[in-house]
């Protein structure tokens, strides 16, 4: 069992995984947000069965199937409060944009408490943070509220 991280460059980042019974899984990460799941023949890595098309929304969901626990770590009984990762994809008018333009806060009630980027993270960012078209905002707030932010960022 292990992961291997290749960078493709003009494309985003490849990260390959075998599981422990030998099955070969890749997913391909887009600058742009886009993430593609390939599955391989266990016995030539280079023969893709079957790949898969997400948006960034899909992997988020996809994500959280599989292991809810993040999620879950944050809701407490009683309190509809929610902590979600939302991808600032290609689509997004917020990419090149200061933080404040989105008035996130403001219009939804859900706060963005990090934003990740590749081989950075920056913890809670002030209004004249420059988002920037691949981060992965940490959110905040009611399930309406990052539902409405999620809206917001993807469409504007």
């Amino acid at each position: 069992m292990g992961t291997h991280r290749t960078t493709l460059p003009g494309v985003g980042v490849q990260y390959d995984y075998i599981t422990e019974s030998g099955q070969h899984i890749s997913v391909v990460v887009h600058h742009d947000g886009r993430r593609f799941i390939g599955f391989y023949e266990r016995d030539d890595p280079d023969s893709c069965q079957l790949s898969v098309a997400l948006t960034p929304q899909e992997a988020t969901g996809l994500a959280h199937l599989i292991d809810s626990a993040p999620i879950d770590a944050v809701r407490t009984e009683g309190i509809d409060l929610v902590t979600e990762h939302i991808p600032l994809g290609s689509r997004s008018p917020y990419g090149g944009r200061l933080l404040g333009d989105t008035r996130a806060r403001t219009r939804t009630g859900a706060s963005i408490v990090a934003v990740l980027r590749t081989h950075s993270a920056h913890p809670s960012p002030g209004p004249d943070f420059r988002l920037a078209i691949g981060d992965t905002l940490v959110v905040v707030g009611t399930r309406e509220g990052v539902d409405a932010l999620s809206e917001i960022i993807a469409e504007g």
